[in-house]
């Protein structure tokens, strides 16, 4: 296979086996390129991509700009605070005034799920869904799992437990997908209040403890506290979740075994994560920021491939 299924990449339930293999091995030639002293390839040079972020966002959308511009893009950036949409213009409105301006690809993150999905069925241009609300983040998933694989030698048997706030994360959702489509083992791990109720039903495992979790993965993906999204206090207070389900080096040493750790960041540190353990020789957080770049040139490169 040489072409993705879809023009889109609005989430991970979307994409086969198939598809993430193909993101992966064309990342492994865009890791070469980043890795040059000449870090720019002319693939994109025709291509004008506008990133459309209704939400805050630091490392999605730098990581985004740098593949495209890597990939010697036209890039134009758009931010809801500054713009038209504080005056009541719609999401359709503001895209399509965007696309007006002969903009091929659109990359958006939104706090509304689903509203990369309407999108797609109302604009001619691809879309990539840079996170939408609580639903999805596909190209955080596709670049932990690749992690992962470089890390592991493979996906495929490993057992990858996901620990914190997973009622509120995009990222658990899209990593239990894609981590499931790959062949991994995935389990769960927070405080039943920040634990959705339909998350069994998705054929994982469900742990309340974090010792326990931690005793039976292979890699552990911790979660930040969501704090902004939240408009209940879902646990007495921050130093109580620090004591019963952060990791730091005590409880990694008392495990006897070595895991791998993984953080999507921003790191709440002391909080989810010791400095310790962050910072550690078996922690890939950094690996995964470059992974980042790579996974999403990848994708950028494919989905322009499909628009030719």
């Amino acid at each position: 296979m040489s072409q993705l299924r879809s023009k889109h990449l609005l989430g991970i339930k979307d994409l086969n086996a198939e598809d993430i293999g193909l993101i992966f091995e064309t990342a492994d030639n865009f890791k070469d390129v980043i890795n040059r002293p000449i870090k720019k390839v002319p693939s994109l040079r025709d291509i004008t991509i506008a990133n459309v972020f209704f939400e805050n966002s630091t490392r999605t959308r730098l990581s985004f700009e740098l593949a495209e511009k890597r990939l010697s893009a036209d890039v134009i950036n758009f931010s809801s605070s500054s713009s038209s949409v504080k005056k009541g213009e719609t999401l359709l409105d503001t895209v399509n005034n965007i696309l007006a301006m002969k903009v091929d690809m659109i990359v958006m993150r939104h706090a509304s799920p689903g509203a990369p999905h309407f999108l797609s069925k109302h604009i001619d241009a691809n879309i990539v869904n840079a996170g939408d609300g609580t639903h999805e983040h596909p190209t955080q998933a596709l670049l932990d799992t690749y992690s992962i694989r470089e890390s592991h030698g493979d996906v495929s048997g490993k057992k990858v437990v996901i620990v914190g706030d997973i009622l509120h994360s995009r990222v658990a959702l899209s990593n239990i997908f894609a981590l499931q489509k790959l062949g991994a083992e995935v389990m769960v791990c927070g405080p039943p209040t920040l634990i959705p109720k339909f998350i069994s039903g998705l054929g994982i495992k469900v742990s309340h403890h974090v010792k326990e979790a931690l005793a039976w993965c292979d890699i552990a993906n911790i979660l930040r506290i969501q704090l902004e999204r939240q408009q209940i206090k879902y646990f007495p207070s921050l130093r109580e979740y620090s004591l019963y389900y952060g990791v730091d080096k005590a409880l990694l040493d008392s495990l006897g075994k070595e895991i791998t750790i993984m953080h999507p960041g921003p790191i709440n540190r002391g909080v989810e994560i010791s400095s310790d353990v962050a910072d550690s020789e078996h922690s890939i957080i950094l690996n995964q920021v470059e992974n980042g770049v790579a996974i999403r040139m990848a994708i950028l490169y494919l989905l322009a491939a499909k628009k030719a």
